[in-house]
Order: C-alpha cells, then structure tokens, then sequence
C-alpha cells in the first residue's frame, strides 16, 4: 500500500446504539480520546435535517451545529467528517467549506440511488469538502454492476477522497474479500483511496481488516473501526486492536491509553446501558443477508427459540432486507404464527364451563411470587378458586398457560393440564387445550402474544367476572428484577422496560372495563 489511514467511527455508527444521545460530556470525552490517540479521520457523527438536533447527540440537523457543538479546536493533521445518508439532507443546504468546520461527507446510500450519488457528489465537492462514496451492502452489486460503477466514478468523480467497500450486514467472508478486492483495486482509478466499512455480525471484522491490510496493492487504504466495537447490533472492527496490530506490524504510533481510559471510563457505562457485540441472532441477520434490526425485532420479543426466529429472517423478502420496517416485521411475525391455525370453539366451552362461578388466580413469573408465596397459596386453595399458571408451573396451578415451546414440553411430558396456542403446538396430548393463535393476541402497532395477554383476553371471552393476578410485577431495565426464575431473565432496555408496562397497564384496564373485576394480590407496575 502507498498510505494507510483509520477513521474511527465511534460518534457516528456507535450512536446507532443509543439513538445517538451521547450527551455533551460523553461527546466530547470520546473524541479527546480519539484526537489523543492520533486517529487520521474521525467521524462525528450523522448529518440528518429531520432527526437531527443542536445539542448533546451525534445527529446533528446540520454541518454548522458540529461546529458549535462539538468541533470547537480542530486538531492539526487531523481529517473531521460527517456521515449523510441518501434522501436525508439537501445537499444544497450545506453551507461552503470552512477551515474551522468539518473536512469531508461520507455520503451512504443503497444500489438503487447510486446514479443520483455522482451529482450530488460533485455539489458536495464544490462547496469545498472531501467527500467518501459508500455504497451499502457492496455484496448486492454483481461484478458487472460494480464495475460500472466504478468507471463512472472514475469519470465523474476522480477527485473523490475514497471509495468504500462496505459490509453493511457483517456477512463478508474471505473468498467475498478476496473478489471485492480484486474487482475494485483493478478498476478503481488508482489516484482514489480505498476503504473498508465492516460489521462484525460473523465476528469477521478483524481478519477481513488483515487481509484488507495484505492485499498486494499500491494504492492509499483506509480502514474504518471504532471503540471497542461500538455499533449497531454485533458493532464494528475494534478500533484498540487494529491501531496496536499496526504499532505492531506497519510501524504506526497510534497511542492506545487514551482509548483505553475512554473505554474505561465512559464506553463500559454505555455497554452496561447499551449493549452491542456478538449474538445468535446477529449470525443469523448475517446469514439471511439482512438488517441486524429484525433480528433484534424478533428476538427481543422474547416469544421464540432462537431456531424459529431464523425460520422468520428466512421469511423477508429480497426488497425489505435493506431497510428495517417494523410493520413487515409484525405482518410476517403474525404470518409465521398464524399459519398454524385450529379451530378452538369445543376447548373455549369446555374452559368456559369449567370456569363458571369461579374466580381465576393467574400466577405470572414475576419476582413477587417467591416473596409473597404464603399469601398466593392461601388464595389458591378457596374452593371457589381457579388457579392458571403463566409459564410459571406449580403443584398448586390447576392448568399451565404457555407460550414457550420448552416449558410446554415439559409440561406435558409431567401430565401437567396446559392450554397453549397453535403455534406452540397443533396436536392435542394427554390434558393438552389448544387455543387458536389468532384469536387471542392483541394487536396494535405491535403483536402482543404473552401468556398474560392470551390468559386475560381468554378468560374474559368465557364469562369470568373475578380474576386475581399474582406475579405481576412488571418491568426493570435491572435484568435481576423481572423473573422469580432466573432462566427466564432477559436484558431489556430502559425504552423496552417502560413501553412494556405502558401497555400492560392500559391493557389490564381496558380488560376491567369489560366486565371483568381485575385485583392485584402482589405488587405490581401496572396498578
């Protein structure tokens, strides 16, 4: 290689992470550390007139708001960009170059607008700034379709600061290098740097950085990385191991403490908060060629085994995998579900006739149960007491409600009475009542199937005028707080943990105005 350059990324694809709510004081601690460091290019964040804001996150409504916000004394030999995404900023609003402004826009966009890119490349390049091609998902351009592209950037933009290769979905591996590299290095005009932009969704980003490093070429490179891999869903190239492998091996002499304060000090407290890195159901976007954000969609739901929330990424279609849209991914959840329909008119009067007259104990897997376990048993055994356990099993539970496959399992194979939806099962065993999937769940701008919702929506359709709730506690970001049992835990954020019991406590409500006569004998978030 003639020169090689880093871009530390972690302002910008790290604020993925936390809808880019750094906060000043954590703004300005991580690029202290990156201009201590000696990072050749950092990248400030996103530049978006829309989403954007003046103050304390790294999407900022304009270039001159970097400026004030957080570019206050630009460091010498250092290269300050922003990122544009396609369709997100008019170009003609970006005011000229300034010295004391940013340097360059890195300008990312998708296959299908990537002739529309050459224009506004050329108006970003007559204000003044560097400007950086990236073209998303690289791997979704044949070879012919590359190369064309290549030559009309070639002709159209030569004066370009560095054409991409970008790996959107983590999903490159090395023979997928191996041609990329070929295909660009031998078209792109040699005068144009070229860069590497990963995800480590298949925990590749370090290697392909290597070969990227080894391959035979004369041209400049630039590699992109950020702090401790900060970055949406799996995150990126860590930017302490690439910046030592090059002390190492390429005579570099990058200083590595100051990102390992950073890390220290402010980078662990957003992980805690935060999390990125590796996931099953990161290798599993990965795998499918898709969006890290539906599998964080569907996993997060916490309803399914990791095997079937593959089965639904198999599902997206070619055109939707690019682009995240949370209303196909509830279309394509309840499609998945659905299909595995029954008709639950004899099971809905038999429970309806066996729960006459009687009040429903409904015991839900909340921490609570272990406390007030004397209080909950001595409900339960009023002869006039019905008790159904939420994926929570008991000696004392009259049914089991599930809605998780290894639960049911088991719960069968102990004899246990359990009701279950279609998509858990289709085939009735042994004391086994199967409710129609769909008819159950409620729905609004998300699916809601759990046990809670499928339980009260049940109970209600069979005449019950007195339901008791035990377990219900709602809620905690604190992983420690949600479950009595902790296999059942799973990390949930603070948006997650209050979105949650929003909706359980209006449901719940909307559940008495039917009717039904709901008491909490536990303490709970939704009273």
């Amino acid at each position: 290689m003639n020169s090689l350059k880093v871009l530390d990324v972690t302002l910008r694809d790290g604020g993925c992470v936390n809808e880019f709510n750094f906060g000043q004081s954590y703004m300005e601690k991580i690029l202290a550390a990156q201009e201590a460091a000696g990072i050749d290019i950092i990248e400030l964040g996103y530049i978006d007139e829309n989403k954007g804001s003046s103050v304390g996150r790294t999407q900022y409504s304009d270039e001159q708001v970097i400026k004030k916000s957080i570019l206050k004394n630009k460091k010498t030999g250092i290269t300050y960009v922003a990122m544009i995404d396609y369709g997100k900023f008019n170009i003609d609003n970006l005011h000229d170059y300034t010295e004391d402004g940013i340097d360059g826009i890195r300008l990312a966009f998708h296959k299908k607008d990537r002739f529309d890119v050459i224009e506004l490349g050329r108006k970003i390049i007559s204000k003044g700034y560097k400007f950086f091609v990236q073209p998303m998902i690289t791997l979704r351009y044949d070879d012919r379709e590359l190369i064309e592209f290549i030559e009309l950037v070639n002709s159209k933009l030569p004066d370009a600061a560095g054409f991409y290769i970008v790996d959107t979905f983590g999903e490159m591996r090395p023979n997928d290098m191996n041609r990329i590299l070929h295909l660009v290095d031998n078209n792109l005009n040699s005068d144009i740097p070229l860069g590497f932009h990963s995800h480590n969704n298949l925990q590749m980003s370090y290697s392909n950085a290597i070969s990227l490093l080894q391959f035979p070429t004369n041209r400049d490179l630039m590699l992109d990385c950020s702090i401790m891999g900060m970055g949406k869903g799996a995150g990126n190239l860590n930017t302490e191991l690439l910046l030592e492998h090059l002390n190492l091996f390429y005579g570099k002499k990058y200083e590595i403490s100051p990102l390992l304060e950073v890390i220290d000090k402010v980078i662990n407290q957003l992980h805690d908060e935060f999390y990125w890195g590796y996931a099953p159901e990161y290798y599993l976007s990965s795998a499918n060629g898709c969006t890290p954000s539906y599998a964080s969609h569907f996993y997060n739901k916490h309803m399914l085994p990791i095997d079937q929330v593959g089965e639904l990424l198999a599902m997206i279609s070619e055109e939707k995998k690019i682009s995240f849209d949370k209303n196909y991914a509830e279309e394509i959840y309840r499609q998945y579900n659905e299909s595995k329909a029954v008709n639950d008119a004899t099971v809905v009067e038999e429970l309806t006739a066996a729960f006459a007259g009687k009040t429903i104990l409904l015991v839900a897997p909340g921490k609570s149960i272990s406390e007030h376990k004397e209080k909950i048993v001595a409900v339960s055994e009023a002869d006039d007491v019905v008790t159904i356990g939420l994926n929570t099993v008991t000696d004392s539970n009259d049914y089991l409600l599930t809605t998780r496959k290894d639960i049911y399992d088991s719960a069968v194979a102990s004899g246990k009475n359990v009701i279950v939806c279609s998509n858990i099962s289709k085939g009735g065993r042994g004391n086994v009542r199967i409710l129609n999937y769909s008819n159950w769940i409620d729905v609004d701008d998300r699916t809601h199937d759990s046990s809670s919702v499928i339980a009260l929506n049940l109970l209600k359709a069979c005449g019950v005028k007195c339901v008791k709730l035990a377990g219900f506690d709602g809620f905690s970001a604190n992983i420690n707080e949600n479950y009595f049992d902790p296999n059942m835990r799973r990390p949930v954020t603070i948006e997650q943990a209050e979105r949650r019991n929003k909706y359980y406590k209006e449901f719940i409500n909307r559940i008495k105005e039917g009717g039904v006569n709901v008491e909490f004998i536990t303490p709970s978030k939704y009273e």
